[in-house]
């Protein structure tokens, strides 16, 4: 009973963090002269100093367990700082919705896989079938979008948004993955996230000094600035990485499937996105994607790999 209770608390952390993430795109759109990468790169450094101050107490406790992983360490933070360099280039090459749609869809696949090579870990009958609907769904989400809205853009542009995309779901699962096996040895969560967004700070931030010129160049510009590194980055980590402390990480990029949904719903509210019936019927079926993931079941089969 315990186990559930914990289970649930996770699932409910992660599923806020992500309804802030899906912000994060809408929110971008109304600085265009803000470039993704500079943005990209103040939200998640800024986001990892406030972590890091945070979670200060704990992160000295910690720090010789810490020091004592530094593959993951390094991996996990390079994974950081790629991340979000990726994903807003993606968005604005490809568009809101889709940039965060192939961001995210391609996570889970990507955490499976690192969770089997490196940890051995197995896959649940559950999880493929959670998994599958998510997939076909958010593929929908992308093919259901009108295509006048890419009237502007160039195709190798919105392909190339599409391969960022795919790298910024592998570098999400990679830093998933390795504070995941920080708490495992025996970190505590804050300490993990916080140590890994830290560091990638220390990539991030001063890469702004060749790309951060209109991050203040305006009151709406600044407010963007700040609500994109104190909401949905500084917050929405702090809840994701206590989710973490009770559910996988496969699983936890599995439920951040609401946040291309959320992404979805907002363009096409407040950006002006169009949809057709086949991307509706994408956001029904990740939503039924989280429904089955979130279901216990008292025995689970198996999937050998």
């Amino acid at each position: 009973m315990d186990k559930v209770h914990n289970d649930n608390k996770g699932i409910f952390a992660i599923i806020i963090a992500s309804f802030l993430w899906g912000t994060t795109g809408t929110m971008a759109s109304y600085a265009p002269n803000i470039s993704p990468i500079a943005i990209g790169a103040f939200s998640m450094g800024l986001g990892g100093v406030l972590l890091v101050i945070c979670a200060r107490k704990t992160l000295l406790n910690n720090y010789k367990k810490m020091l004592a992983k530094p593959k993951v360490l390094f991996f996990g933070a390079i994974s950081v700082a790629v991340y979000p360099l990726a994903f807003y280039s993606s968005m604005r090459l490809s568009g809101v919705a889709i940039g965060t749609v192939i961001s995210i869809s391609t996570a889970p696949f990507f955490a499976a896989i690192l969770e089997r090579l490196l940890n051995n870990k197995t896959i649940t009958l559950q999880w493929m079938l959670s998994f599958i609907l998510g997939s076909v769904g958010i593929i929908l989400l992308a093919l259901g979008k009108d295509d006048s809205v890419y009237v502007a853009h160039q195709l190798h542009q919105h392909s190339f948004g599409i391969l960022l995309g795919c790298l910024a779901g592998l570098t999400y699962a990679g830093y998933s993955w390795a504070a995941k096996s920080l708490i495992e040895s025996g970190v505590h969560a804050q300490s993990s996230m916080s140590s890994l967004f830290g560091l990638a700070s220390l990539i991030l931030l001063p890469s702004l000094y060749f790309t951060g010129e209109h991050l203040f160049s305006s009151a709406s510009n600044t407010f963007i600035s700040l609500y994109m590194a104190v909401i949905p980055m500084f917050l929405g980590y702090i809840l994701f990485s206590y989710g973490l402390n009770y559910i996988e990480a496969s699983k936890a990029t599995l439920i951040t499937l609401i946040e291309p949904l959320i992404a979805t719903l907002l363009a096409v509210i407040i950006i002006g996105e169009k949809f057709t019936m086949i991307g509706w019927f994408g956001g029904i079926l990740v939503s039924l994607c989280l429904l089955i993931q979130t279901y216990k079941v008292k025995k689970t089969a198996v999937i050998p790999l």
